[in-house]
């Protein structure tokens, strides 16, 4: 291998031993003849000398003898020769004319010229027809060129010279088949402009988007692209700009390199292509679109500036062996190139074996390369530039044959590019196949049996098998195939093209073979090729002055968004009605739900008040069942009364609990409906006890008769309460509360109990209120009652009670929100029914049990006498009898009291023992009696 290290670049610099040409015969680089003929065209020289006479019309030597593309035509010849030795074409024999293009659109021009001439023709010239269909030329096929913008003069010349205009289909099948094993612009599979053009490898476009998918899968959209200012450098930069927008990648520079190297500003653009990779520093990943050697000369510059970067090879130098042998490659970074899928090389690699065995009389470029061999063979690395000789090829092939045999034919494998040859064999091939379609019914071993338009429609049906898959062509005339990924290693010192995946076209994904592979594919990440810094999940990208996209600044989600990857240009907003989110938030939380719940402490503390409650009216109910007989209890409207108002306290208290916990539909319905008719329940006992009490002290006899006429207990209280009955049955059929959520607060969801119905829910609380009203007006005018008959004036007190605290209710009520918006309510009804449970039954209990002396019959007679006796303005007692079975008090009644029974006139004096004679007008004796029967 030492030999093949300091022998590489003899092959690498431009040398001027090509063959000049005389004639039309000298042009041919090599031949074969055969039945058919398939012409080839190979740059296998790298460059065109210049002129020495630039006025004249000569066809100029070329210079830069490239191994890749000489092991090409080998390729060429290898799948013709094997075909011929095998049963495919059935005896039919297959020749070859293959052309040096130097990478020159002129010297391939020129070339097919040749190809169109005539066959058998003593003139090597194009005739000109108007219909071209029964035209036989040289050749029948065409295998290249090398390089895409080659490949796109070549059929554009042979479109524009032998088709007439007005028959174009005519015109695409004469020009007879272009199969290229290496021009991948895209544009060539337009099948208006290039109608004959097939190749087996990938478009273009399939090469950009493959990657782009790199660049992407490696987190990079800040990258460098250089290419070579000609038609294929142009097309895949444009290819790959539409691929790179459309992914989010930004071009930070494009620099374009003169297509030839004899250009006067080329070494000056190369330099500048270095100095911009230098001074954008953001930039660690180059993508290169550029001839192998112009890739020679870019490196060579960027190893002596010292740039490190990863480079993005394309498919025409990712595995260029002559590039990979720069000394001091690796100081350059690590290269990733997209190369042509492989095949089996084996038989090929015999073929090179054995070359030396074969004769160089036809073939002038295996003649140069062991020309070359020999002069460089004693040279050291450095010495590689003084490797021109002006020797004859005779001596030359003698020194070789005499010098200890310097034929090397693993040099020739070490420099195998196998994507490329393996395009070249399939391209043959299906050359091959195509003639065998044609050949079914014909005699082929005459070359005028068919002619190039029927080979291509033939061409397009090809359909044959190659390492155990099925090649054919597209519509586009592309052959569907994969790309390798190719990763260049140092591996023992040397730098080797390994395969790192496999990119599949059609899928747009790679493919690893283990976990190595993929391990070495995961380190590029490691790279930062950004214009910004990544925003981190939580972030969003905010664009800034520049124009590139992929230059912005990251700014946190605002709140209730959130975004959950890298570099999003938006944040996701969350559902706002059921998740939230917080600022820079990676993620939305689902929203607490919240309620009164039973464990709540200001919860615990109303049940705790409730409860109190329904124990203080259990203890009333037995306070009054025990002390059922006594004047307190029977003032207070009897026991039954009593059982009633009681009983709505009860309900009023236990309503409490439906305001509690997970709203349902059943305790929103049913816990208003409770609390209204309840309350209504208590409200209207209350009002007929008020009228009661007013109608047995009232001497109004005006307000007597209209007291009576509105004293009904049971249609009355019935008829109140049945109306409140009615307003929530109508409520509850045509606006029934249901269950809501309240959105209101950003972080949680209220449930809570919607009413339905403001308007229903406002009449309930007015019919309430409204009776309470006149209970309190009823109550108002009785406050001046006898002590022990008194309610009136508690009444009063609990009415307004009820009336400050529904005042209030109304403005917190409408004014709160939250999970304790149903306390509120909670409060204010037990505020309510504590008011006028305490102001009605606490007084009373308070008598029965503290003062039991004037829990009696003579107690209340004395009070009600006392009052009576003011309200009909007595001044003088003359007479006081009472029940008979009531024996605790007798007053003294004076002789001048004494008058007649039912008179009302008489004077008298009356004096209860140890208080002071009162004297006034005369009272019936039965007056007294009838204002404690009537109560």
């Amino acid at each position: 291998m030492a030999f093949v290290s300091f022998l590489v670049p003899c092959f690498v610099i431009g040398i001027d031993i090509a063959f000049s040409c005389q004639s039309a015969v000298d042009f041919v680089g090599a031949s074969s003849p055969g039945d058919i003929v398939i012409g080839g065209l190979f740059a296998v020289h790298s460059e065109m000398l210049h002129p020495e006479d630039p006025i004249k019309p000569v066809i100029q030597n070329c210079a830069g003898f490239e191994i890749q593309v000489f092991l090409q035509t080998l390729a060429m010849i290898h799948a013709i020769e094997t075909i011929n030795n095998s049963t495919l074409l059935s005896g039919v024999t297959l020749g070859y004319e293959i052309y040096d293009t130097c990478a020159e659109v002129t010297k391939a021009m020129a070339s097919a010229l040749r190809f169109l001439s005539k066959f058998n023709s003593s003139e090597d010239a194009v005739e000109f027809k108007c219909n071209y269909s029964n035209y036989i030329p040289r050749i029948k096929a065409v295998i290249g060129a090398s390089y895409s913008e080659v490949s796109m003069a070549v059929s554009r010349l042979l479109a524009l010279q032998l088709i007439p205009q007005e028959v174009i289909l005519t015109f695409n099948a004469t020009t007879g088949a272009i199969v290229s094993p290496a021009s991948s612009a895209e544009i060539l599979s337009d099948k208006i402009r290039f109608p004959s053009f097939f190749r087996t490898i990938p478009s273009d476009f399939h090469q950009t988007r493959a990657m782009t998918h790199l660049i992407c899968e490696s987190g990079w959209n800040w990258i460098g692209v250089i290419a070579t200012d000609d038609d294929n450098g142009r097309f895949a930069l444009e290819s790959f700009g539409v691929q790179a927008m459309a992914n989010n990648v930004c071009i930070a520079f494009k620099e374009m390199l003169p297509a030839y190297l004899s250009d006067s500003t080329f070494h000056t653009k190369v330099d500048h292509a270095i100095e911009k990779i230098v001074k954008e520093t953001r930039v660690n990943v180059i993508v290169v679109f550029m001839r192998q050697f112009h890739v020679l000369k870019l490196f060579k510059k960027a190893i002596e500036r010292n740039v490190n970067k990863i480079w993005i090879a394309s498919d025409n130098w990712s595995a260029a062996v002559k590039i990979s042998t720069i000394p001091n490659i690796r100081r350059l970074g690590t290269i990733v190139g997209f190369g042509f899928k492989s095949g089996d090389m084996s038989s090929f690699q015999n073929f090179l074996r054995n070359l030396h065995e074969k004769p160089t009389k036809n073939n002038k470029f295996l003649r140069e390369y062991i020309m070359l061999l020999s002069v460089c063979a004693n040279l050291e690395y450095h010495d590689f530039q003084t490797c021109i000789s002006n020797q004859s090829q005779d001596d030359l092939l003698e020194d070789v044959e005499n010098k200890h045999q310097i034929w090397r034919d693993d040099f020739l494998n070490a420099n195998i590019e196998p994507g490329f040859i393996q395009s070249n064999i399939l391209a043959v091939y299906a050359i091959a196949h195509a003639i065998k379609g044609q050949c079914k019914n014909r005699n082929c071993t005459d070359p005028s049996a068919f002619t190039p338009w029927e080979l291509l429609e033939e061409l397009k049906k090809v359909v044959f098998i190659d390492d155990d898959k099925e090649v054919k062509f597209d519509s586009n005339g592309d052959m569907s195939t994969s790309y390798d990924v190719l990763l260049w290693k140092e591996i023992d010192g040397h730098m080797a093209i390994t395969t790192m995946a496999e990119y599949d076209a059609e899928k747009g994904d790679f493919i690893f073979e283990d976990e190595e592979k993929k391990k070495d594919f995961l380190d590029l990440k490691k790279v930062q090729s950004t214009c910004s810094q990544h925003c981190r999940p939580g972030q969003m990208k905010k664009v800034t002055e520049s124009p590139h996209t992929c230059c912005y600044e990251c700014v946190y989600c605002p709140e209730n968004h959130y975004s959950n990857q890298t570099d999003m240009d938006y944040c996701y907003r969350c559902n706002n009605k059921t998740y939230w989110a917080p600022i820079n938030s990676t993620t939305c939380y689902k929203k607490t739900i919240y309620f009164l719940t039973w464990t709540d402490w200001f919860a615990v503390f109303l049940l705790l008040l409730s409860a109190f409650g329904v124990v203080l009216v259990l203890s009333i109910c037995v306070i009054f069942t025990k002390n059922l007989n006594t004047p307190v209890v029977k003032a207070s409207g009897g026991l039954t009364v009593c059982y009633i108002i009681l009983f709505s306290h009860f309900l009023i208290f236990l309503s409490t609990i439906f305001f509690i916990d997970v709203p349902t539909e059943f305790k929103c319905k049913t816990r208003q409906a409770v609390f209204g008719i309840s309350f209504t329940l208590c409200i209207s006992c209350i009002l007929m006890k008020s009228l009661k009490i007013l109608l047995a002290f009232s001497f109004d006899p005006k307000l007597q008769n209209f007291l009576k006429c509105m004293y009904k207990p049971i249609p009355t209280v019935a008829t109140c309460t049945g109306i409140q009955v009615i307003i929530c049955t109508f409520w509850l059929i045509f606006r029934t509360p249901f269950v809501t959520q309240n959105f209101s607060i950003p972080r949680a969801i209220i449930l809570e109990c919607n009413e339905g119905s403001i308007v229903a829910f406002g009449i309930m609380l007015g019919y309430i209120a409204a009776l309470a009203f006149i209970c309190f007006i009823f109550a108002f005018k009785g406050r001046k009652l006898p002590e022990n008959y008194n309610e009136a004036k508690f009444i009063t007190f609990g009415m307004l009670i009820y009336f400050i605290a529904w005042i209030v209710f109304i403005p917190v009520y409408a004014t709160t929100f939250g999970k304790y918006l149903p306390a509120v309510e909670i409060i204010v009804v037990l505020i309510s029914n504590y008011g006028i449970l305490c102001c009605t039954f606490l007084p009373k209990c308070y008598i029965i049990i503290y003062k039991q002396e004037t829990n009696t019959k003579s107690a209340f007679l004395k009070m009600v006498y006392t009052y009576s006796s003011k309200s009909a303005g007595s001044v003088t007692v003359s007479q006081v009898s009472l029940d008979s079975k009531s024996s605790s008090f007798r007053a003294p009644i004076s002789d001048s009291c004494k008058t007649d029974k039912n008179s009302v006139n008489g004077n008298c004096q009356f004096q209860v023992p140890g208080q002071p004679l009162i004297k006034g007008k005369v009272l019936p004796k039965n007056a007294a009696r009838k204002r404690v029967s009537s109560i």
